[in-house]
């Protein structure tokens, strides 16, 4: 699992966004909220905004976090059935290289997931300077043990490693976060199946399923195209039938393409960078994206939000998912399901 999954884009793909965004006078890349007159910010900015008055509908909030938890609870139950039956307890092993804070505390967050549904967690912890050799022989290792069923190389990597060596060099049968090339190039086919899909697209595309929105037919808009999300949350898109746009860094008027979205996706990581102007009235709107966001209020001192301005598209849109507890709890719970159908598959389960 990722660890960039909720930041899916590149630098050079925000900066051409937020450019456009500048000349179009649509972004002001601070907080949001649901003002007239907001307050300035830190950075020393403020911005005046025209939206509904608090006595208009709200969109219905897609609850990430409640749909994870009935998933873990079904696999839990598989999982403790699966031991009783044949005597086997799916395994996953995490790599993490080097200190990254953020990577440590998903990987934290997986453990303890692992923990409550009865999957054996392997962490296997490495120094920022490890060599890319060592780094395959770990993952070797883990291909060989007969115990480990998924395999998770959290991501980023130091930059002296290549990020894609050591993905294609995970088993296929093993790659529980569906980043190997042939699982991507079928979940990219028509007709073929990937053994795995990637657990943050996989997770949008089951909230959408969980909350009756209809996919078939309708027009779709995703903003980011990376590996990790962008683009395998536009092939599932099209698997489900819809018509599907993706905007990236070198797309003129995004906003323009995401006004025609009855399903907008958004994985850029870049906070509130997607105004209730962007968003056509009743569309479902998921947000991958996830920053910290300075808020003196706060005891922390910060907030964590999404892509999208929840305050002025919750009073556009019919759906959303809001920022924390909407894609990253699904995130998750996806990696488990990889898991244990892995484990299945292992061991001939039915």
């Amino acid at each position: 699992m990722a660890s960039m999954i909720f930041t899916d884009c590149s630098t050079s793909t925000m900066s051409r966004l937020n450019h456009l965004n500048r000349l179009n006078g649509a972004f002001l890349p601070r907080p949001c909220v649901g003002k007239l007159s907001l307050p300035r910010t830190a950075s020393g900015r403020g911005c005046t905004l025209s939206i509904r008055s608090s006595s208009s509908p709200s969109a219905i909030v897609i609850n990430g976090k409640a749909e994870a938890k009935k998933i873990k609870d079904d696999i839990k139950i598989e999982v403790s059935r699966m031991k009783e039956l044949i005597g086997v307890v799916p395994g996953l092993a995490v790599i993490l290289v080097g200190e990254n804070k953020e990577s440590a505390t998903y990987v934290r967050n997986k453990k303890k997931a692992c923990e409550y549904v009865g999957i054996k967690s392997f962490e296997l912890l490495l120094p920022e300077d490890s060599s890319e050799e060592e780094v395959l022989k770990s993952v070797s290792g883990f291909n060989d043990d007969p115990s480990v069923h998924g395999i998770l190389v959290q991501l980023p990597l130091p930059s002296h490693i290549d990020e894609q060596n050591i993905l294609n060099a995970v088993s296929i049968e093993k790659d529980v976060d569906g980043f190997h090339p042939l699982n991507i190039g079928r979940l990219a086919m028509r007709g073929r199946e990937p053994l795995f899909v990637p657990c943050t697209p996989k997770g949008c595309i089951e909230l959408l399923h969980r909350y009756n929105i209809v996919i078939k037919g309708k027009r779709a808009v995703v903003i980011g195209r990376s590996n990790i999300v962008g683009m395998p949350a536009a092939l599932l898109l099209q698997r489900e039938d819809a018509t599907v746009s993706i905007i990236h860094s070198r797309t003129e008027n995004p906003e323009e393409i995401t006004r025609e979205a009855d399903i907008l996706i958004s994985a850029v990581g870049q906070p509130n960078m997607v105004r209730g102007s962007w968003i056509k009235p009743g569309a479902a709107v998921i947000d991958v994206g996830i920053k910290r966001v300075e808020d003196s209020s706060t005891a922390r001192g910060y907030r964590l939000v999404g892509d999208i301005c929840y305050e002025e598209a919750s009073k556009v849109a019919s759906a959303i998912t809001p920022v924390p507890d909407g894609v990253g709890p699904m995130t998750i719970a996806m990696l488990l399901s990889n898991t244990f159908t892995s484990t299945k598959r292992f061991h001939n389960f039915q």
